[in-house]
Order: structure tokens, then sequence, then C-alpha cells
């Protein structure tokens, strides 16, 4: 298995509606005022962007992000990622009570030259990496919920 390929999952219970969530995670070029690791978003086309993103580890991911589903109906978000990660990305929402139960799933290689090269002894650090950006997105999308 290549040490840069990265199979990522998230669950966020969440208080809010699943109408009120999709809109939410749909508007990617809001995620910098919820979610503080994704440093930028620059809208590229009806249906792309550009993402810098930084988690705990000091370096910066860029990526374009392609909408390849939009289905509210479902519940369903999903997109192609080009760029220091090559790979998809799905957010699927399912009503939780009076909640939402909000399902991430992230397939990727890593791209960028020197997680490369760090691969292996890395790994560890880069899913760890991942999970507390992911933590730090499902609090900030709480607290803004709970705002609008």
């Amino acid at each position: 298995m290549d040490p840069s390929h990265y199979r990522f999952r998230s669950r966020w219970p969440l208080s809010a509606p699943p109408a009120a969530v999709y809109d939410a995670l749909e508007r990617v070029e809001d995620y910098p005022r919820w979610w503080r690791q994704v440093r930028a978003v620059r809208r590229t086309g009806a249906d792309t962007a550009a993402l810098r993103v930084r988690a705990v580890l000091p370096y910066d991911l860029c990526f374009t992000v392609r909408e390849t589903r939009r289905d509210p109906a479902a519940g369903v978000l999903e997109a192609a990622l080009a760029g220091d990660l090559d790979g998809w990305s799905r957010w699927t929402l399912t009503p939780h009570g009076a909640g939402t139960l909000v399902h991430y799933d992230q397939v990727v290689d890593v791209t960028a030259p020197l997680l490369r090269r760090l691969a292996v002894p890395g790994r560890p650090v880069f899913r760890l990496n991942h999970r507390l950006m992911m933590r730090s997105g499902r609090r900030g999308l709480a607290a803004r919920l709970r705002t609008v």
C-alpha cells in the first residue's frame, strides 16, 4: 500500500436540522468563518474553489475542490480534489433525533513532495493532524449553526 494514500472518516453529531447543516456545508467560501484551519477559499468557477488549509502541523495544503455531486434531497455533497491532495471527499447528512449526523468521507493521495518524503515516519502524525482538524471543524460548525 502506498503510504501517501489515506482514507478518512469522521462523524459529527449536530443539534441543527439537516437542511441548516447542508446549507452551511454547501457554502465552501464561508468555511474560514467557522473552521479556523481552512485559511483561505477562493472561488474559481461556479463549481470549483481553491482552498488553503493548515491544521496543527506548520504546513499549508493547497488544492482545488470541484463539485461532482450536489443532492440536497439525499443530503450529499461530493467533490473531486486536486493539488497537494488528489482524490475525493463526501459529506452525507442524515437525520439523527432532533438534529443531524454528518458523515465525512475522504480518500486522497498526498502529492506534496515534502509530505510524500515523510510519508512513512509521519503517517501517525498526519492522521492525528487530520483528526484534530476535523474536531475543530465540528466544533466550529456547531457554534456557527447556533448563531444563525
